[in-house]
């Protein structure tokens, strides 16, 4: 038996920042920030919240799956036949907080989609990172 749910890819996107968990927290989960650095959304940090993320190629539907104050934050990722699980990890240093994005569940023949993550998530932090430096 081939067993395909075993076979997917990730992308993981890691960074060292100079804010402290509780800043990037904000981040993550706060509505007009998300919208800055991510997409347009309706997002609340509450286990089971269904919400949306928009962008100009379409809607991403997501449910929050894990959520851990300023440690970890897990949500469903579905779009154009994408199943997938988005992960961040947060984790103290002595300089500020390692930064940990997984999005897991890339089918071999989503290859075009794994390529896209892997080339949006590079964006998509750019921009985070842009907005931690201006935000208190």
């Amino acid at each position: 038996m081939n067993d395909t749910a075993t076979d997917t890819r990730s992308v993981i996107v890691e960074r060292d920042l100079p804010h402290p968990p509780e800043k990037i927290w904000r981040a993550l989960t706060e509505p007009h920030l998300i919208a800055e650095w991510l997409m347009q959304n309706d997002f609340q940090p509450a286990l089971d919240h269904r919400f949306n993320l928009r962008g100009d190629w379409g809607a991403v539907d997501c449910q929050v799956v894990e959520i851990e104050p300023h440690t970890t934050l897990s949500y469903r990722w579905d779009a154009m036949g994408l199943a997938s699980i988005v992960t961040w990890t947060l984790t103290r240093t002595r300089a500020g907080t390692h930064l940990r994005m997984e999005q897991a569940g890339f089918r071999r023949d989503q290859e075009r989609a794994y390529e896209g993550a892997k080339f949006g998530w590079q964006k998509f932090f750019a921009k985070l990172e842009q907005i931690l430096t201006r935000t208190d």
